[in-house]
């Protein structure tokens, strides 16, 4: 078995006991509040997967966490709600986006990770220094705080199918559609990039076609905008309290602060035309280019 598939194997037998973790906690809680409980899963299953990427030390066995994670969740809460009434057209609306997100970045992920033999250099770069400041950055800095960014980003849908809503509306029916229109777009801009990478008379160069053309990071615009379409679905549902658009905000300061800028940063060492296509291409948002 080569690496990669192996690399596979362990990932797919860890995320099997995490669920099984993130089971056996939700059963042991003394909460009641299902969002809460939720929480709880979640935080069991990653400290599951942490111990996998401590003992292998490699946190790329992290990676997929975000993406596979939202499924059962968003499943749970369809069609074990807090308001026991289930909504199946709601239900549709919801899991359709999620589920297509979900799969398509799982799958992305898969097909791209060369196994235990590679580990995300984002990672890489901040375990560095003593054994106890890796071991914090490590649990905290690469596992609990997207654990928890995922967690808030996912609760407007709590506010869709766990709490009693009006009916279905049309409003509902666009945010559904723009949430997977943001799962196209990411798609869309992932298979150009792999397309242009896979040609090796670009190694070297910088991506500058088709929607890479107008943002240096469109697939980071798809997948800020996948998670703007579920604040859309809750506010729809008429249910969501005012605080709610902290949710999609902190997603998007995330990818605008710290992830676009360490690609950023890295696409600087390796190409020496990205300074000059960073200075005139949009860094998130689709725009025209600035002219030279």
């Amino acid at each position: 078995m080569n690496a990669k598939y192996q690399g596979l194997l362990i990932c797919f037998m860890l995320y099997t006991i995490a669920f099984i973790v993130g089971i056996y906690a939700t059963n042991q809680t003394l909460a009641t509040h299902q969002w809460i409980i939720v929480s709880i899963a979640h935080l069991a299953a990653t400290c599951v997967v942490f111990a996998g990427s401590f003992i292998y030390k490699n946190s790329s066995l992290y990676d997929p966490f975000w993406s596979v994670v939202p499924a059962p969740i968003a499943i749970y809460l369809a069609f074990w709600p807090e308001s026991i009434t289930i909504n199946y057209e709601k239900i549709i609306l919801v899991l359709i986006p999620v589920l297509f997100w979900s799969l398509r970045l799982t799958w992305n992920w898969a097909k791209k990770w060369e196994g235990l033999i590679e580990e995300d250099f984002r990672y890489v770069n901040l375990k560095k220094g003593s054994k106890a400041k890796v071991a914090f950055i490590d649990f905290f800095g690469i596992h609990i705080f997207p654990t928890f960014q995922v967690n808030l980003s996912l609760l407007p849908i709590y506010y869709v199918l766990a709490v009693p809503t009006n009916e279905v509306n049309l409003a509902m029916y666009l945010a559904s559609s723009f949430t997977f229109l943001a799962v196209l777009l990411e798609t869309i801009a992932d298979k150009q990039m792999y397309a242009f990478a896979k040609n090796p008379n670009n190694k070297g160069t910088t991506m500058r076609q088709g929607l890479w053309k107008y943002s240096r990071h469109p697939n980071y615009l798809g997948e800020v905008s996948f998670w703007l379409g579920l604040y859309f679905m809750a506010l729809s549902a008429g249910s969501s309290p005012s605080w709610l658009f902290i949710c999609p905000l902190s997603m998007y300061l995330m990818f605008a602060l710290v992830t676009c800028r360490m690609m950023d940063n890295r696409s600087l060492a390796r190409r020496s035309d990205y300074a000059e296509y960073m200075k005139n291409t949009s860094q998130l948002f689709l725009w025209p280019p600035k002219s030279n």
